[in-house]
């Protein structure tokens, strides 16, 4: 049985709610992912509008590296009998990246990355090439497009318009937040499901509506099940890979929350996998260790299978697949390190234990692989766990190093090297 609303379900409570927006509002577009929430929400929509005779529009960003199963649910979404215009968005966004330190964001469809793209750039999709905005600018976040997306869609309509989005708040506190159950929040006609966007210093006449914010995931399905709707098959392969239908979660891959999902990715579509761990910074590291604590705290662990020798090398290796220059000064730093040791020590690379005693490697009184292998493992750019300091060289090659890939550091780079702070201070914010 659905959840009660009000003495009545939640699927005759979305009916009104989409039936008052389209007896109230002149244009109506609905925000759709892919995913199982928009997805119903659209569909009920077009039964809606069917009954009215209107039309809708959806707006789609499509944020490249997506599973193949949703770029095909997409295409049957854009079959709907009542959809007017179908706004297929591959521009150049600033994504969020929690898997890497030193790449904080990457930016989807990026033209000097096409060589690494995960899929080839969809020919209905509006791009560079074809791009009706004259006030996008590349690399602009994901946030700030969805509000510019808003006021120039009013302004060429010239009417009241309400746009859909299908999230539910029993997902998240931060959801409920979303949706603005609160006195300070301008709503259309008192509708505690509808928010008026604020765009700068200015109220559109734009409405955010929230017509399935009280559904459960049982009452998703249970509405796919009712109406015999479509829906994206990638949760088919989630169900079957152990996930059940409360932790199945389908977002762009690299955010805080969806990192955690990022080894289910590479079990679901082994093949986009691939080309997606080439694309972005940190993604393999991130995909091993998203379920450990290694993201942050040096109390991770290597495989079992793996000697500390091994892991070192694998490090470097992931880390070589994005980023050769970066893997290269690692390298060189490893090497010096051996030489000092070889002179200090009489040690030869064959004769590196693979662990030494706790407290001396923390001291930095001993070599070892599992001190090595932290040090990459925690992106220690300087290498000061292997008792380097920061030089003129390493200065250099920071500088080469942002100026040949823009998002590597950013004003918004979080981490404990004081020397490191400082070189953001003084060099990123310059940019």
């Amino acid at each position: 049985m659905p959840k009660i609303y009000l003495e009545k379900n939640v699927l005759d409570a979305t009916f009104e709610r989409l039936n008052f927006i389209f007896e109230h509002f002149d244009y109506i577009y609905f925000s759709a992912s892919g995913g199982k929430d928009s997805s119903v929400m659209v569909q009920l929509a077009n039964m809606v509008a069917q009954k009215h005779n209107k039309k809708f529009d959806i707006l789609y960003i499509d944020l490249e590296a997506q599973y193949k199963a949703t770029i095909n649910h997409i295409h049957e979404l854009k079959q709907l009998s009542n959809l007017r215009n179908f706004y297929h968005i591959a521009l150049p966004l600033a994504l969020r990246n929690a898997v890497s330190v030193l790449q904080p964001k990457w930016i989807c469809w990026e033209e000097e990355s096409k060589h690494l793209w995960v899929r080839d750039m969809p020919k209905d999709a509006i791009n560079m090439k074809n791009c009706p905005f004259d006030w996008f600018v590349p690399g602009e976040e994901f946030e700030e497009f969805i509000i510019q997306f808003a006021d120039w869609y009013h302004k060429k309509h010239n009417g009241l318009v309400a746009c859909g989005v299908g999230i539910r708040t029993d997902e998240s506190l931060n959801r409920f937040r979303t949706i603005g159950f609160q006195d300070k929040k301008i709503s259309f006609q008192e509708k505690k499901w509808t928010t008026r966007i604020k765009y700068k210093y200015d109220y559109l006449d734009v409405y955010n509506f929230y017509p399935i914010y009280d559904w459960r995931t049982e009452d998703i399905w249970g509405a796919v099940s009712k109406f015999d709707l479509k829906y994206n098959q990638i949760y088919e392969l989630m169900y079957k890979n152990g996930l059940s239908i409360h932790e199945q979660r389908l977002c762009q891959p690299y955010g805080d929350d969806q990192k955690n999902g990022l080894d289910q990715f590479k079990a679901l579509e082994y093949e986009t996998w691939e080309k997606v761990l080439n694309r972005v910074n940190g993604v393999n590291f991130g995909n091993i260790y998203c379920r450990t604590s290694a993201l942050g705290n040096i109390t991770s662990c290597k495989p079992d299978f793996m000697s500390w020798q091994e892991y070192a090398v694998f490090l470097l290796e992931s880390i070589g697949i994005y980023n050769k220059d970066l893997m290269l000064h690692y390298y060189r730093k490893i090497i010096k390190f051996m030489i000092w040791y070889k002179k200090k020590c009489d040690t030869d690379v064959c004769d590196i234990p693979e662990e030494s005693e706790k407290k001396l490697e923390s001291q930095r009184k001993v070599i070892s692989w599992r001190r090595i292998a932290r040090a990459i493992e925690k992106n220690d750019f300087y290498m000061k766990r292997l008792c380097f300091s920061p030089t003129k060289t390493d200065e250099t090659m920071l500088k080469t190093l942002i100026h040949k890939w823009d998002n590597l550091l950013t004003e918004d780079t979080k981490t404990d090297d004081k020397d490191l702070n400082k070189f953001i201070d003084n060099e990123v914010k310059k940019k």
